[in-house]
């Protein structure tokens, strides 16, 4: 009923626009009555965003599984992800949404409340972990709103290509700048390789030959 009630209403929002649809012809078409429609969505607006609410679920739950060795920032842009598999899941709605999201002001400003309340859920996790730091609350939310960003930032590019090429991809490099400018243990960003770091012990007064000589061995050159 949900999923008939949700292709129903996009099917008349692409035929007629969506200010011209309303609720009663969403479920004269998914053959329902109104009681249904409003079992399901409160409002039209709410039928556009049928799975966030689940999501928003799934990700609170699954910051509050964290344990406590989790690193606190890899925990939120992997909650992030969570957000990018559901748009993923279906890609030809998820672009049909976001065209018609840019068209309608009013379904842009419920989507920017929507992505607000991702931002505290994540904000909130952070503060929790952070609570015995300096700033611990500007951190957290710097965090949390800097995760929000690079992660919609890469959704929207993949969006924008009418969901070609890996989405997956696009956000974890997105993402890994973050991880790069906050993690307690930065990962190196996507395409980058890490640094190899090489530790020689020597005696003071060993020749500098001597020194380039175990250097060199060391990586491999010699």
């Amino acid at each position: 009923m949900r999923d008939a009630l949700v292709a129903a209403a996009f099917q008349l929002f692409l035929e007629r626009g969506y200010e011209q649809t309303t609720v009663d012809d969403i479920v004269a078409l998914a053959g329902v009555g109104r009681r249904s429609f409003f079992r399901y969505f409160p409002s039209k607006e709410d039928v556009v965003f049928p799975d966030h609410e689940r999501c928003l679920a799934d990700m609170t739950a699954y910051l509050a599984d964290s344990a406590g060795d989790d690193e606190p920032v890899q925990r939120v842009c992997d909650a992030a992800r969570l957000v990018l598999r559901m748009y993923a899941e279906n890609p030809t709605f998820s672009v049909q949404r976001y065209r018609l999201t840019k068209k309608v002001p009013g379904l842009r400003a419920y989507e920017l409340s929507v992505v607000w309340r991702y931002e505290r859920a994540l904000a909130e996790y952070l503060r929790a972990r952070f609570a015995g730091r300096r700033d611990g609350t500007l951190q957290a939310d710097v965090i949390a709103a800097a995760v929000v960003a690079a992660h919609n930032n890469a959704l929207r590019s993949w969006l924008r290509s009418d969901g070609q090429g890996d989405a997956s991809a696009t956000v974890d490099h997105a993402l890994g700048y973050v991880q790069s400018a906050f993690g307690t243990s930065p990962a190196p960003l996507p395409d980058e390789q890490p640094e190899d770091v090489v530790v020689i012990v020597s005696r003071r007064d060993a020749p500098l030959w001597r020194v380039v000589q175990e250097i060199e061995s060391a990586l491999g050159r010699g």
